[in-house]
C-alpha cells in the first residue's frame, strides 16, 4: 500500500513547534488593586533573574520587561526527552492615567512576584468642601492636606435648575 505524502502537514507541524516552542515573548500574567491610595501591580515572573527586571516610566506609559533565561543544559550527548519550561522575554504595559504620583512609584521582586506600588497623586484624593454662609456672600473652603483654598460666591451668580 502506498504511503500518502501531505507536503503540508510537515509544515503546519513545525509552525506549531515554533509558535509554542517556549522561546520569545511572553505576557505576564498580572493582578491590579487597590489598597488605600495606592495602586498596586504584582506580576508573576517565576524563574527570572532579578537583574533582568526592568521598570519605567514614559510619560503616563508604565512598561515592565524582563527575561527568562533557558536552563543551559545543551552538553553534547544530552536528548531532551521534553522540555516544557517556558523562556523568553515579558513585556506588559500600562496606561497609568493622570491621578498617580509618578514619581514615588516603587517596585519589589520576591518569590518569583514583581510588586509595583503606584501612589496615587495628592491632587487626585476626594476632598470635603465646607459651605460657610455671610452677609451677601459665601465663603467657600476646601481641606486638602496642608492646602487651603478661599472663593467668594456672589449671590446672583450661576443658577441650578432644580427640575434638571
Amino acid at each position: 500500500m502506498a504511503t500518502r505524502i501531505d507536503p503540508f502537514r510537515e509544515l503546519d507541524r513545525l509552525a506549531g513547534q515554533l509558535l509554542t516552542s517556549g522561546r520569545g515573548l511572553r505576557q505576564m500574567a498580572m493582578d491590579l488593586y487597590k489598597d488605600g491610595d495606592t495602586y498596586v501591580v504584582e506580576a508573576d515572573l517565576p524563574g527570572v533573574d532579578p537583574s533582568s527586571v526592568d521598570v519605567d516610566v514614559d510619560g503616563q506609559l508604565l512598561t515592565i520587561r524582563a527575561e527568562r533565561k533557558p536552563v543551559v543544559n545543551d552538553r553534547e550527548g544530552v536528548q531532551w526527552i521534553t522540555r516544557e519550561r517556558e523562556y523568553g522575554s515579558y513585556v506588559r504595559q500600562l496606561n497609568l492615567g493622570q491621578d498617580v504620583d509618578l514619581d514615588n512609584i516603587a517596585a519589589t521582586y520576591d518569590h518569583g512576584v514583581l510588586k509595583v506600588s503606584i501612589p496615587m497623586s495628592p491632587k487626585a484624593h476626594p476632598r470635603k468642601i465646607k459651605v460657610a454662609t455671610g452677609n451677601g456672600s459665601e465663603s467657600i473652603r476646601a481641606r486638602h492636606s496642608e492646602d487651603t483654598v478661599q472663593g467668594q460666591v456672589e449671590q446672583g451668580g450661576p443658577q441650578v435648575d432644580p427640575n434638571g
